[in-house]
């Protein structure tokens, strides 16, 4: 098993950022690869950005991938996925999860194994 736990959510203004954290403990967390998902009010919940267990492989959507950047520090056990620039429409809930690193870093969202509770991000006037 692997427990995972989201922090770093809140409310800002258009163009402020944000840093969420991800930690996992249980089962080798650092072995896994690690994806940040979002889910807006009435939509379905999308992938964000993910990366490898070794950071070898990162990647994000194209709607985001000049403003966030995802990173991980293994000896803390923790993902961040950094929000920069932040806009209205990335207003969600943002979950991380965890997926075997042997199966890359899929959109879908049926390929990951453990996810935290999420935490809110709103950005609004």
């Amino acid at each position: 098993q692997v427990q995972l736990g989201e922090s770093g959510g809140g409310s800002v203004q258009p163009g402020g950022s944000l840093r969420l954290l991800c930690v996992g403990s249980g089962r080798t967390f650092s072995s896994f690869g690690t994806g940040w998902f979002r889910q807006a009010p009435g939509k379905e919940r999308e992938f964000v950005c993910g990366i490898s267990w070794n950071s070898d492989n990162v990647k994000c959507r194209t709607l985001v991938k000049d403003r966030f950047t995802i990173a991980r520090d293994n000896d803390k056990n923790t993902v961040y996925l950094q929000m920069n620039s932040l806009k209205p429409e990335d207003t969600a809930v943002y979950s991380c999860a965890a997926i075997p690193d042997e199966m890359g870093l899929p959109f879908a969202e049926r390929f990951y194994e453990y996810w935290g509770q999420g935490t809110q991000v709103t950005v609004s006037t």
